[in-house]
């Protein structure tokens, strides 16, 4: 473990932040609830996420998971692995492949960058079909310096 001095006299440790360190695999299961809800819940009404007949018209064979879902998902798997003494600072991502009902994206992670308190994260969700998401994330532990 390494530890990352967030505040004066408060010590935290993430699990491993060392260069090359890799996040447990998380399997998320997709189905049509998962896909409406979560679009809903980010308040993303575009009817592609919950109407399988206006995605159709546009060119896709059923809804497809929303980018805002996408990046709740991720930010669930790294303070997942974090814990609740760090806080995100910033997430960049690129959407690859959709996911549809019925698919599992598959999130993966790797410590990429250690500078001082903050530790940044590669972060990819894959499906059957490929990748869905690649992410970078910084995190600094609560109270760190935002970078």
């Amino acid at each position: 473990m390494s530890e990352l001095v967030s505040a004066p006299g408060i010590t935290v440790s993430f699990p491993d932040c060392q260069v090359g360190a890799q996040l447990p695999a998380l399997d998320l299961p997709l189905d049509r609830t998962t896909i409406v809800a979560t679009a809903i819940a980010s308040q993303d009404f575009e009817d592609v996420h919950h109407d399988p007949g206006k995605a159709q018209e546009r060119g896709t064979p059923d809804i497809f998971m929303s980018i805002n879902s996408t990046n709740g998902f991720i930010d669930r798997y790294v303070t997942d692995w974090s814990g609740p003494a760090a806080r995100i600072t910033r997430v960049g991502l690129r959407l690859g492949v959709p996911n549809f009902p019925g698919d599992t994206m598959r999130l993966t992670g790797e410590v990429t960058g250690v500078d001082g308190d903050a530790v940044t994260l590669r972060v990819l969700g894959s499906n059957d079909r490929g990748v869905h998401v690649t992410a970078e994330v910084t995190l600094v532990p609560t109270g760190g310096n935002a970078r």
